[in-house]
C-alpha cells in the first residue's frame, strides 16, 4: 500500500473535493483517512501580509549587511 497526501474541501453535503486530481488507475479502490485541522492548530494561519513583511524585512537585512554567519548562531548554545 502506498500513501498519497493531498488536500480537499468538504462540501455542504459532506463530499470531499480534492484540490488536485490523483494520478491513479481509474476505478482504483482507496482507503481514506481524514485529518481535520482545528483553527487553533493550523500552522498555516499566519496572514499572507505578515509573511510578506517578514520576508521583505529579512531581505532588507541581507542587503544591509545585518546578518551573522551560521557558525555564530550556535555560539553559547549547549547542544547535546
Amino acid at each position: 500500500m502506498k500513501a498519497i497526501e493531498t488536500t480537499a474541501i468538504v462540501s455542504e453535503n459532506g463530499q470531499l473535493t480534492l484540490d488536485k486530481p490523483l494520478a491513479l488507475n481509474v476505478n482504483s479502490r482507496v482507503r481514506v483517512i481524514v485529518l481535520v485541522t482545528e483553527p487553533e492548530d493550523d500552522p498555516d494561519d499566519t496572514p499572507i501580509a505578515e509573511i510578506e513583511e517578514g520576508l521583505y524585512q529579512g531581505w532588507q537585512d541581507i542587503l544591509g549587511g545585518r546578518t551573522k554567519p551560521v557558525s555564530q548562531l550556535w555560539e553559547g548554545m549547549d547542544v547535546d
